[in-house]
């Protein structure tokens, strides 16, 4: 199941096998939780939290769903990696224009569209970019900012005693970690507001 919000910059895949193995069939539901989109399975019609990565109401409550690693990359970084790659059409037979951004400007103003739970501290911009990290049922977020100003395409860290790697790529404006192996470990790319307001005691990488 690939899914967007981009109320708060968030694009996460899930495995969409449930914990008794049967394989639900996601819809988008129209509501919000935190700013977050809420997704539903069309099975039971629980509420799903794309950013806790469970449902929230209805039969299947508490249940997590698998996150499968991706990366956020630019157009241009994804077309020198894969030249023969396959784009989503927007020949999909209804009359609307994909050309047209129905949040321009959002991603740069301090505005959010709706309320939250909790206001991430000030010394981000709310929308700053951040990889968002759990391990061990502990968060640290990786600002975009910061990245870039550590100036190190990679570099060691750890988080609930586990260590890995963190990659940057300032020109695709890319990351993501890796564990020891050099296996892609699931994240989660999106706005500082977001991160914070669903994990509040998130640790924050600062350059050095």
């Amino acid at each position: 199941m690939v899914t967007f919000c981009p109320l708060c910059g968030t694009g996460v895949v899930f495995n969409s096998k449930l914990s008794d193995d049967s394989i639900a069939s996601f819809g988008v539901s129209g509501l919000l939780y935190n700013s977050d989109v809420l997704l539903y399975d069309r099975e039971t019609e629980s509420l799903w939290s794309q950013i806790l990565k469970k449902a929230v109401t209805g039969s299947l409550k508490g249940q997590l769903l698998t996150m499968i690693p991706v990366q956020h990359t630019t157009w241009a970084d994804w077309q020198s990696r894969y030249p023969s790659t396959s784009v989503l059409s927007t020949d999909t037979g209804f009359v609307r224009d994909y050309n047209r951004n129905p949040y321009e400007g959002y991603e740069h103003s301090r505005r959010l569209y709706f309320t939250v739970s909790r206001t991430a501290p000030s010394r981000y911009h709310p929308k700053e970019r951040v990889l968002g990290v759990e391990i061990n049922g502990q968060f640290k977020a990786y600002p975009f900012l910061e990245l870039n100003r550590n100036k190190q395409d990679v570099f060691d860290d750890q988080l609930a005693g586990e260590n890995y790697q963190v990659h940057w790529d300032n020109q695709a404006e890319n990351a993501y970690i890796t564990n020891k192996e050099g296996e892609l470990l699931p994240a989660i790319v999106g706005f500082w507001f977001a991160w914070y307001t669903f994990h509040p005691s998130t640790q924050v990488f600062s350059a050095p």
